[in-house]
């Protein structure tokens, strides 16, 4: 039977092309050897096999060798592609994570409006058990999962209130909980309007278009759309944010694969609601796949100033696809190309070469297009901004402060469960400021709590120590080296001081998401958002403005 099988592949095969027909039967080959082989595993290993685990893992080593986003997804895990794809999921709407000092998974952040916040789960909340199960001694990701189940369903979870030491116990019914994708708009001065968007998950754009509509019935005269961080998701929900700001009838996207399937154009469908008002879009290096959609497509369309920092570079498409038995992939199957017809994919994936995930296309190698007004433009490596504005960046110390895990006294996040604790309500967010005496105080804990962190001159200074040492240089500079050492050495105290407006800004941010939630936190961080006054100082300035989009 095997025989009349193999002959009706190969009479088949003489129809093919030479190149597909050399392609096919390696694939047949191949496929053999596979079969062949976990059938000597399952007959002859010394233990017996766990198909689902054993197969699960030469599936995900397969589509290792391809790019990143090319995924498979068995039964148990279809719900977190759901997810991926909807931005729902459901549970009782809060972050979790692990407390370095306690050793406990605690509660981080409740969403405004989800089952945790409504009963009362608040900031540091240490989770002792869900129902009977105990969850004292399990990681974040056991936890999480428990949380997470049927929508309707519920459960009792007991914690234990650091500031009291008093055990609580919470009946919540899980419920669908989709992520906020638009968690801030509003208005700032001189009538300028702000909007944030922080995924592109089913019907965003609807919300962004409603949340532009009311910003101009407020009277806004120039809006700043900000999509920095955002990673991305629904290519048509990016081309109907477009279609806010450009006609009818405008390409934005075009997918090109190798099956014709995989082929599309996409163009705006609605009225738009506005084609004149001047946008600046704020992008950084995690804007990526719709954002840059967007973004790529306004800058190509000459509709918005993009201002940031270069963007990720995502330039392919990924389609799910059910798999037998309940099992999903999602399978990269085209690039995406902008109205320039450039595509931006800054990373070469073409595994036949050994090339590495981080082998980014160099400039030298990408190629010039145009935007509608005749500007250059080029393709690879992500949308470059129109303005290049960096952001602050944040000192080591605020840094290892604020940063979950890198901690292990976790003293920031301590003060602020019990500043919590001490204080019903604060200011709204946008008047909400630490007294000198609050400051005092969280700068004493910190020094007590031996708090420590690795100091980057440090360690570039002992690999310069190594490196003079090995060539020989160090004997003969060694009072030089040691005057260096000393004056290197990092006072807590002082660094403390000398990077306090950075700190304070950090922990006021924190607090106030604990009253105010998402929301709040992102309209009190406007204040100090240097590429945001940029935006709003070229949108007051229409004349400079309109030179960037002009041509050269």
């Amino acid at each position: 039977m095997r025989v009349i099988a193999l002959s009706f592949v190969v009479c088949l095969f003489s129809f093919c092309p030479a190149g597909a027909q050399n392609h096919n039967l390696e694939v047949g080959k191949n496929l053999d050897i596979f079969n062949t082989l976990y059938s000597q595993l399952d007959l002859f290993y010394v233990d017996t096999l766990n198909p689902r685990q054993t197969m699960t893992a030469g599936i995900k080593g397969m589509l290792r060798s391809l790019d990143p986003y090319t995924e498979y997804f068995p039964e148990e895990e279809t719900k977190q592609l759901e997810m991926m794809l909807t931005g729902k999921y459901a549970g009782i709407g809060a972050l979790v994570k692990y407390h370095t000092r306690l050793k406990r998974v605690v509660i981080d952040e409740p969403y405004e409006g989800m089952p945790a916040a409504e009963v009362g789960v608040r900031k540091g909340d240490i989770i002792l058990s869900i129902d009977d199960s105990l969850m004292t001694d399990k990681p974040v990701n056991y936890v999480s999962s428990h949380l997470r189940g049927d929508p309707g369903t519920t459960f009792v979870l007991r914690v234990k209130r650091p500031s009291t030491g008093k055990e609580m116990k919470f009946k919540i019914t899980r419920r669908n909980i989709k992520l906020p994708e638009l968690p801030f708009y509003g208005m700032r001065p001189d009538s300028i309007g702000y909007i944030n968007l922080t995924q592109f998950t089913e019907d965003c754009s609807k919300e962004v278009r409603r949340a532009f509509v009311e910003l101009k019935t407020q009277g806004a005269r120039g809006i700043v759309f900000d999509l920095r961080n955002n990673g991305g998701g629904s290519e048509m929900e990016a081309v109907n944010i477009v279609n806010i700001w450009v006609p009818q009838e405008q390409t934005v996207v075009e997918n090109r694969g190798k099956v014709e399937q995989a082929n599309h154009s996409y163009k705006t469908r609605l009225e738009p609601v506005d084609t004149v008002m001047p946008v600046v879009v704020l992008v950084n290096d995690e804007t990526a796949s719709a954002s840059e959609i967007t973004s790529g497509a306004l800058q190509d369309l000459d509709r918005a100033v993009i201002m940031g920092t270069r963007t990720y570079g995502k330039g392919l498409v990924q389609v799910p696809l059910d798999l037998p038995h309940h099992a999903n992939v999602k399978i990269t199957t085209s690039k995406y190309y902008i109205p320039s017809g450039r595509c931006i994919q800054a990373i070469n994936y073409n595994r036949q070469s050994g090339a590495a995930y981080t082998e980014h296309i160099p400039d030298s190698l990408t190629h010039v297009f145009h935007t509608r007004n005749g500007r250059e433009v080029r393709d690879g490596g992500g949308i470059k901004p129109d303005v290049e504005v960096k952001n602050d960046t944040m000192p080591n110390i605020a840094y290892y402060l604020s940063a979950g895990g890198l901690d292990s006294t976790e003293v920031m996040f301590d003060y602020i469960v019990d500043y919590i604790d001490h204080h019903e309500q604060i200011a709204p967010p946008t008047q909400f400021h630490l007294t000198d005496q609050d400051w005092a105080e969280f700068r004493q804990r910190v020094i007590d709590s031996g708090f420590s962190y690795d100091d980057m001159s440090r360690k570039q200074f002992d690999e310069l120590v190594k490196t003079a040492k090995f060539e020989g240089y160090y004997d003969e500079a060694r009072d030089a080296f040691d005057t260096l050492s000393e004056r290197l050495k990092h006072n807590v105290a002082t660094e403390l001081d000398k990077h306090r407006e950075t700190i304070q800004q950090v922990l006021e941010l924190d607090i106030i998401a604990a009253y105010y939630y998402q929301r709040g936190a992102i309209e009190a961080g406007l204040n100090y958002d240097k590429q945001l006054h940029e935006a709003e100082r070229l949108l007051k300035s229409p004349d400079e403005y309109r030179a960037i989009l002009s041509p050269k």
